[in-house]
């Protein structure tokens, strides 16, 4: 189905044409990481995506014997409105702590009790219902300490989260989204409850700036995993922060988008895995080099679940994404069970692969 098993060694998998094997050599030895030091990744999303992203990579991040580690940075979204982020937001002037919260979690691996009470949410109807523990403790510290990059530090401490977390920026941004019917919609929760088709995505304030150590951390990154997750209210605001994707595009780094396996009813119906890619360069442009997309079939009883909730398979053809710009990398990334969900263990293994061999 695509150009490239990651299962297989890479120099036997790689089957197109010397000439872009020859083109791609030099770059390659680039991207290699020396194997004295560990991999730089850097992790773009939001949602759900990217905490799953994240627990693979922290479960590699520690030093072992003939595994030199990970340094990882995640890169989290900011236009979060909904739930208890957006009424943080609404009610205090908050920046969104929740997917930042989320990803904080992931990165402290095992199991522990502050990471509970972190994700305990409180019940109710008034008040404190609905609100995460861990959203409010980043709240209270960004409040007390005046800065929300050093709430989500100290956060990190407390968790012993095993990489770091940065907000893409520190600006109070709103998700716009141009709808295949002209109209406007303002607000990530807004919409979600438009159930139409997004055409384009834009920040508002437009390009707002990029948080500290953010451009810095892609300049010097091995690999840039970006995605899975929400393809509008996810994915893409990272790349719209000012500079982002200028450093993408100039950063020697190898960038992965992580394909998603199923479409999300009312924001991406329809789309193919190319649909992903053409989404992501029509927006900022060509900033992707390979795309990781599961090659495990679910089983029929699963789709059909899903396809009765209007969520379908994201197909991916060899040569359309090849003619985008992008090579197509083939691997089992799904978790077994009745979900069709990834496996962070896969999905951090292949990105570490390719970090590290290139392609």
């Amino acid at each position: 189905m695509v150009g490239m098993d990651v299962d297989a060694p890479f120099a036997e998998s790689w089957n197109q044409d010397d000439a872009r094997k020859q083109q791609n050599t030099e770059r390659n030895e680039l991207l290699q990481a020396p194997k004295n030091r560990p991999t730089r990744i850097v992790a773009m999303g939001g949602g759900t995506g990217l905490p799953m992203v994240l627990r693979g990579l922290a479960r590699r991040a520690t030093p072992k014997a003939g595994q030199p580690g990970v340094d990882i940075t995640a890169v989290v979204a900011m236009s979060d409105d909904g739930g208890s982020s957006g009424r943080l937001r609404r009610l205090h002037g908050a920046l969104p702590p929740g997917d930042i919260r989320n990803c904080l979690v992931a990165l402290a691996g095992g199991k522990s009790a502050l990471k509970d009470v972190f994700q305990y949410r409180f019940g109710g109807a008034k008040g404190l219902a609905g609100h995460a523990v861990g959203n409010l403790l980043i709240a209270a510290l960004a409040e007390l300490k005046g800065d929300f990059l050093e709430a989500v530090r100290l956060s990190g401490e407390l968790l012993g989260a095993q990489g770091q977390v940065l907000p893409s920026t520190l600006a109070s941004v709103q998700l716009v989204a141009q709808m295949h019917d002209d109209t406007e919609v303002v607000g990530e929760r807004n919409i979600c409850r438009a159930h139409g088709r997004v055409r384009r995505v834009s920040l508002s304030p437009r390009s707002p700036p990029p948080v500290d150590g953010l451009l810095e951390a892609i300049y010097s990154a091995d690999l840039i995993a970006i995605g899975p997750g929400s393809l509008y209210s996810s994915v893409l605001p990272n790349l719209l922060v000012d500079g982002v994707a200028q450093a993408l595009k100039e950063t020697r780094a190898l960038k992965v988008m992580v394909a998603n396996l199923m479409t999300q009813p009312g924001e991406t119906d329809g789309m193919n895995c190319l649909d992903h890619v053409q989404a992501v360069i029509e927006h900022v442009g060509p900033v992707l080099d390979a795309v990781l997309v599961n090659g495990r079939q679910p089983t029929e009883e699963s789709i059909q679940r899903y396809a009765r909730k209007g969520s379908f398979l994201v197909t991916a053809e060899t040569r359309e994404l090849l003619s985008s710009g992008v090579i197509p990398v083939q691997a089992d990334l799904l978790k077994d069970g009745s979900k069709i969900r990834h496996d962070s263990r896969k999905v951090a293994a292949c990105l570490l692969k390719m970090a590290r061999s290139g392609l």
